[in-house]
């Protein structure tokens, strides 16, 4: 499947991974995986690794992709959201998708690497020092 993640219960970071031809069917069914995984806590972070897509969605799949992070709220509730964009096409229209989604998020970025979301995330949760 083109859409896969993994949960750090940990950190409660969901990463998930696009690669390829990335349908809308498929990120549905992401989801909808995600909504009934047992292990899906009830609030969480995303880092999304689109470096591998090669699809570029259209603007009505990224409304819908906002009405289905809205519906799975009672299930999963997101707060920051760190994605990295591997081409200048998908980087724009993921920047339009923040628009679309910014009410599901405390806080969403596009960047061009995974390293750079990665880094902004760990920044959204800065660790306190017990030296003070």
């Amino acid at each position: 499947m083109p859409v896969v993640y993994r949960i750090d219960k940990a950190s409660n970071i969901v990463r998930v991974r696009g690669t390829g031809n990335v349908t809308i069917g498929e990120v549905i069914a992401h989801f909808r995986e995600l909504e009934k995984d047992p292990d899906c806590p009830e609030r969480l972070d995303v880092v999304l690794d689109l470096t591998d897509q090669t699809s570029i969605p259209r603007v009505e799949y990224l409304r819908e992709i906002a009405f289905e992070i809205g519906r799975i709220r009672k299930h999963v509730r997101f707060g920051a959201c760190g994605i990295a964009a591997g081409t200048d096409a998908l980087f724009g229209m993921l920047r339009m998708f923040e628009v679309f989604a910014e009410r599901y998020f405390s806080k969403s970025r596009v960047f061009r690497t995974v390293a750079e979301a990665e880094a902004w995330m760990a920044s959204q949760h800065p660790t306190t020092s017990a030296a003070g």
